[in-house]
């Protein structure tokens, strides 16, 4: 999602718990890697890889100036051959201690294995956050959460766009909006879907 389409969603969002939440959470995702020079690992549950964010975060990193962004992203299921980026197991996880941020992506809840791995990183010394859809034990792991309940304004897919973006900024731009939230929704999908100007 694009630098303008995020400020639509912000704007579409204006009014909402979701963009200062968001920023909140990138705030602190992004002071927990940029004083340890990196060390961010981005993992999912087994039903959900969170790849798009992995991706974001990439290019939020390179926009921002911020290496430390970058995220290594830890898969349940490595294929042989994968390509190093896609080639990171669980293992992974055990390797984490003090000075590494383990950011956990969990609609729903993670299997015990995945629980476990991460309960003994935080005992070794990482920073654990959450992106998540409520599980209990899942936020009682975390140090820092931000939950997308069933039934919410928005998707996790949707937050998981603001926090990356929230987390490239060099400032906190000034909130804005009004009116309805149905409205803002409305005017955001009739941009979104307009055909491009003609040009002569």
């Amino acid at each position: 999602m694009d630098a303008v389409r995020v400020a639509l969603l912000r704007e579409v969002l204006a009014g909402t718990e979701w963009p200062a939440a968001a920023r909140r959470f990138a705030g602190a995702l992004r002071s927990s890697v940029v004083p340890h020079r990196g060390g961010l690992l981005l993992v999912g549950t087994e039903e959900y890889e969170p790849w798009h964010l992995a991706a974001h975060l990439v290019d939020e990193s390179a926009w921002s100036g911020l290496p430390e962004l970058a995220p290594t992203l830890v898969r349940h299921r490595v294929r042989p051959g994968a390509p190093a980026h896609l080639a990171v197991g669980l293992g992974r996880l055990e390797a984490a201690g003090r000075g590494a941020t383990l950011l956990m992506v969990a609609p729903g809840r993670p299997d015990a294995g995945l629980l476990q791995r991460v309960h003994d990183a935080r005992r070794a010394g990482a920073t654990v956050l959450s992106l998540d859809g409520g599980d209990e034990e899942v936020r009682g792991l975390a140090h820092e959460t931000l939950t997308v309940a069933e039934g919410a304004e928005v998707d996790l897919d949707t937050v998981q766009h603001l926090v990356s973006a929230a987390a490239g900024e060099n400032s906190l731009p000034s909130p804005r909006g009004g009116g309805r939230f149905r409205d803002r929704l409305s005017a955001l999908a009739d941009r979104l879907t307009a055909p491009p100007p003609t040009r002569w």
